[in-house]
């Protein structure tokens, strides 16, 4: 199953190995809980240099709080609110290098510098988001979006 050992340093390389395990942990697993625990167990083991990772989903027209590695957070976010209502109103992926200077940014919590959202869609309908925090300033990269997009993708298979 998981080793971080098994990393090798290649950014690319180690992204491409971590959606293959994701595919490995959910593979027949029909309990979204259980895997997008394990999504987020695995992102948090995974990336270096950030202090969240975890899902919104969708209900009700505004995100609710889903399985994610961290402190305790934020429990709903409004449609277009936040880097993460931002992602669902624009249905694309929110790459912002500084937090700080995002309009109407929601602090959960005050160490996160920079951050990444992946919209989740499937069948056309908004599901959720994936949401990942970091207290270094622009941490994300845009193999970071490739890749963690890929991710996302991998996931939505398995939903």
């Amino acid at each position: 199953m998981f080793q971080a050992s098994a990393f090798s340093g290649d950014k690319v390389k180690d992204y491409e190995l971590v959606i293959k395990q994701l595919s490995a942990l959910v593979d027949g697993e029909p309990d979204l809980t259980a895997n997008l625990s394990n999504a987020s167990a695995l992102l948090n083991q995974f990336l270096d240099n950030i202090n969240w990772v975890g899902f919104y989903l969708w209900k009700e027209n505004e995100l609710v709080l889903g399985p994610f590695q961290g402190l305790p957070a934020c429990i709903r976010i409004g449609y277009g609110k936040g880097v993460c209502g931002t992602a669902v109103k624009e249905r694309k992926t929110q790459r912002v290098e500084d937090v700080n200077k995002f309009p109407g940014h929601i602090a959960c919590d005050s160490a996160s510098q920079s951050e990444i959202v992946i919209p989740i869609i499937i069948d056309g309908e908004v599901f959720g988001v994936l949401d990942i925090d970091s207290p270094i300033l622009n941490r994300f990269d845009e193999t970071d979006q490739i890749y963690l997009e890929k991710f996302v993708e991998e996931l939505t298979k398995h939903i």
